[in-house]
C-alpha cells in the first residue's frame, strides 16, 4: 500500500515541507485553477510538478505528483449536451498530457451538479475537535426553504420535513448563510463553484434525466477515454456518490457495489477502475467495503481510507466523521483485505502491485483548530488517521502475527 497525501497547490495550509515531514510517499494532486473542460497543458502540469518537488528552502522534496484527484468531468459530459464531444477530446488530451509527464493513475468523479456535500464544515465534537457533518433535516431545510425546489417534500419521510420546517424556522439569517455557503458554493476539491440560480438551472435539466440514462453517459464516457487508457497504460478510478443517496432529486448511479459492476461490466477494460472511497461508501449501511475489496479489487486503483460514524439506520440519514478507526468501517478488515488484493497482483505478475491510499478527511484538533486549513483536510488530523493506518498495515503485514 503506497502512501499518498492531498495537496491542494500553494494556497494550501499543508505544505510540501508538511508532507514530507509526515512521511508520504507519494502525492495526489489536481490544477484546480483551470475551468472545467479546458485542456491542462504540459506546462501547466510541470509546474505543479516543480511546486510539489522543492521544499521552502529550495532543496528537494523527494516527492511527486503520482495521482490526479481530479481531472474534473464537465456538466455537459454527464449531461450529453453542448460541446460534451469536445469535452471528451479535450479530456483525453490532458491524459496524455499527464502520460507524458509520468503520471499514471486519474481519479475522478460522475456526480451530477454537486460534488461530495455537507452541511457543517466543523461541527464540534465531545473532544472539542471539530469535522465535517452531514445533517439531514438541515439538508432537508436547504431544499424545501433555501433552494425552494418543487416537489422536494416527496424525497423526505414526513417525519423529516416536519423537523426541517421547524428547524428552518429557527435557524438565524448567518445559519441559512452559512448553510447554503456549505452546500452550494463548492467545497475542496469540487470542479466547479455554482450560484444558487446555477444549481436551480442545473437541476431543472437534469429532472428530464433518469438514472438509468445517466448511467449510459458514464458508459459513454468511458468507452471513448478507457481504450486510451488501457493502451497508455494508465489507470482511471471513479470516485463513489458522496453521500452515496439521491439528493435534491438528482440521479446518483455509483452508490453501491451493483453500480460499480454494472460499470466494470459495461466497459470491460483493466484501465476502468475504482476509487474506493470506505467515507463515501461506508455513509450507506448496506455497503459491505472488506467485502467489496475482495471481490472488486483488481480493478482498486486507488483508495480513500476514512470512517463515518452514521446516526441512523436509514439508507439517507445523518452521519459525521469520525476518526479513522472509530466508525462503522471496519477498517481493520478492508486493509486485510486490500494487502490480500496486493498478494494476489504479485503473485500474477502485475506492475501496480503497490495500491496508492490517502488518509482521507481528518477531524481538526490540535493546532488545525487555528490553523484555516481546506475543511475536511487538517495537517495534525490526517496524520493521526495515517499514523492508525500505519499501525494497522505493519501489523497485518508482520511475519510474526500477521498475513506473511
Amino acid at each position: 500500500m503506497r502512501q499518498t497525501w492531498r495537496w491542494f497547490g500553494p494556497k494550501d495550509q499543508c505544505s510540501v515541507d508538511d508532507m514530507r515531514q509526515a512521511g508520504v510517499e507519494g502525492v495526489v494532486s489536481a490544477l484546480h485553477h483551470i475551468p472545467t473542460g479546458a485542456v491542462w497543458s504540459p506546462e501547466e502540469i510541470a509546474r505543479h510538478q516543480q511546486l510539489i518537488g522543492r521544499m521552502r528552502d529550495g532543496s528537494p522534496s523527494g516527492l511527486a505528483w503520482e495521482v490526479v484527484e481530479s481531472l474534473p468531468v464537465s456538466e455537459n459530459i454527464k449531461k450529453q449536451q453542448g460541446e460534451w464531444r469536445a469535452d471528451i477530446e479535450n479530456w483525453k488530451t490532458s491524459m496524455r498530457h499527464l502520460h507524458a509527464a509520468g503520471i499514471r493513475v486519474i481519479c475522478y468523479n460522475f456526480m451530477p451538479v454537486l460534488d461530495w456535500t455537507r452541511t457543517d464544515l466543523a461541527w464540534r465534537l465531545p473532544t472539542g475537535g471539530t469535522c465535517m457533518r452531514f445533517d439531514l433535516e438541515d439538508f432537508a431545510a436547504f431544499d424545501l426553504h433555501i433552494l425552494a425546489r418543487p416537489n422536494a417534500t416527496e424525497d423526505f419521510p414526513e417525519s423529516v420535513v416536519a423537523d426541517a420546517t421547524a428547524r428552518f424556522k429557527a435557524m438565524t439569517d448567518d445559519r441559512k448563510s452559512q448553510l447554503l455557503k456549505n452546500i452550494v458554493f463548492g467545497l475542496p476539491g469540487a470542479a466547479e463553484s455554482f450560484t444558487l440560480e446555477d444549481v436551480r438551472s442545473h437541476i431543472a435539466e437534469y429532472d428530464r434525466l433518469p438514472a438509468a440514462q445517466l448511467r449510459q453517459h458514464l458508459v459513454d464516457f468511458l468507452a471513448e477515454v478507457s481504450p486510451l487508457a488501457q493502451e497508455l497504460g494508465m489507470r482511471l478510478c471513479c470516485h463513489p456518490d458522496d453521500p452515496p443517496f439521491a439528493l435534491l432529486g438528482l440521479p446518483r448511479i455509483m452508490s453501491t457495489e451493483q453500480d460499480y459492476t454494472a460499470i466494470m461490466h459495461a466497459v470491460d477494460l483493466p484501465a476502468n477502475g475504482i476509487t474506493l472511497c470506505s467515507g463515501s461508501l461506508g455513509a450507506r449501511p448496506d455497503n459491505d467495503l472488506p467485502g467489496m475489496m475482495d471481490r472488486l479489487g483488481d480493478r482498486v486503483h486507488f483508495l480513500h481510507l476514512r470512517n463515518v460514524m452514521r446516526e441512523s439506520r436509514d439508507i439517507m440519514g445523518s452521519f459525521h466523521e469520525a476518526e479513522h478507526l472509530g466508525g462503522g468501517t471496519d477498517m481493520v478488515a478492508l486493509i486485510a483485505a486490500v494487502l490480500r488484493e496486493e498478494r494476489r497482483r504479485q503473485a500474477a505478475g502485475r506492475s501496480d502491485v503497490s495500491i496508492p491510499f490517502r488518509p482521507d478527511h481528518g477531524q481538526d484538533i490540535l493546532d488545525d483548530l487555528s490553523r484555516s486549513a481546506q475543511p475536511g483536510y487538517p495537517s495534525i488530523g490526517r496524520l493521526k488517521g495515517l499514523a492508525e493506518l500505519r499501525g494497522i498495515m505493519t501489523a497485518l503485514d508482520h511475519p510474526v502475527e500477521g498475513l506473511a
